[in-house]
C-alpha cells in the first residue's frame, strides 16, 4: 500500500502591535488589521487550522502566549510592547 502524504499548506498574516486594542489579558489584534502573503487586507483567519505559529519581532513564541479565533489574535500583555513591533502569525491548514 502506498503512503499518501496529507495536504498541508500555510496562511501567513502580518501586522504590528500598534494595531491591537485592550490592555493586559484582553489585548487583541483584529484579523482585519493584518495583511496576507499577497499584501491584501485579511478578512478573517482560517477557521480550522491544524496549528498556528506566532512570531513577535521575528521570534517564535511559546504555545501558551496567545489564542487565535477567526476574528482575533489575543496576546495577553501585548500592550506593553512597542507599537511598531511586527507580529506575524502563520496558520497551518490541511
Amino acid at each position: 500500500m502506498a503512503i499518501i502524504k496529507p495536504f498541508i499548506a500555510s496562511r501567513r498574516f502580518e501586522s504590528t502591535i500598534g494595531s491591537g486594542t485592550g490592555t493586559g489579558a484582553t489585548f487583541a489584534i483584529a484579523a482585519t488589521t493584518f495583511t496576507d502573503d499577497a499584501g491584501v487586507a485579511a478578512t478573517a483567519f482560517p477557521a480550522s487550522p491544524s496549528y498556528y505559529n506566532l512570531f513577535i519581532n521575528g521570534v517564535l513564541q511559546l504555545g501558551n502566549t496567545s489564542t487565535a479565533t477567526t476574528t482575533t489574535l489575543t496576546i495577553p500583555g501585548g500592550d506593553a510592547l512597542d507599537p511598531a513591533t511586527p507580529v506575524t502569525v502563520e496558520f497551518v491548514v490541511n
